[in-house]
């Protein structure tokens, strides 16, 4: 009998103020994902589907490594929106054929008087049948224990997008700028010290 787990995260972000709103930073998916998740571990498949290799998580005594495919793509408004596609688990064919991971997420700016922020949330859940001897754990336990673990997930995919979103964007807008040839004496976009 399969077990659910699931998970729910969500985030909010000031975003300092920059020459270029970032809802056109936000208009490339390509660039969360590589601000979300270390260059290595990314394959990107086509224009807007990524299959990322996750890091090994460790559920009581079984280790194992997702590969999970996701749609990552943009509206014309800058939300972002992610949804997995497809999930495989190298090494363990008995898991991998009784496994199923659905991610789905948004990422959007909103105004205020106060500035612009980035507000979102990502919903995880994963259905598994486990072999003997885990079936036999007492259900409470395993679906603790598989919670923690996807809300761990989240939340250190939640502290990368913390800690490398605003900077990735920052560095997006000055290497705009340097591509426009534009300078901080420019009418057109004002440089406006954010720091």
């Amino acid at each position: 009998m399969a077990t659910k787990f699931t998970a729910s995260q969500s985030v909010e972000i000031a975003v300092p103020e920059q020459p270029i709103p970032i809802q056109h930073y936000l208009r490339q998916p390509q660039r969360l994902v590589k601000a979300l998740v270390d260059n290595s571990r990314i394959q990107q498949v086509s224009e807007e589907v990524f299959r990322l290799k996750m890091r090994p998580l460790t559920f009581m005594s079984l280790s194992i490594q997702p590969t999970v495919d996701m749609r990552v793509w943009a509206e014309s408004n800058g939300v972002i929106y992610l949804r997995s596609l497809g999930c495989e688990i190298l090494g363990f064919e008995y898991i991998n054929q009784r496994f199923a991971l659905n991610l789905k997420g948004y990422l959007s700016p909103k105004e205020f008087s106060t500035g612009t922020r980035l507000q979102g949330r990502a919903d995880l859940e994963v259905l598994v049948d486990f072999p003997l001897p885990f079936s036999f754990t007492p259900k409470p336990i395993l679906e603790a224990t598989g919670n923690g673990l996807l809300k761990s997930v989240l939340l250190s995919v939640k502290q990368r997008l913390l800690n490398q979103l605003l900077a990735d964007y920052r560095h997006w807008v000055i290497s705009q700028i340097k591509d426009r040839g534009l300078d901080g004496d420019s009418t057109e976009l004002p440089i406006l010290n954010a720091e």
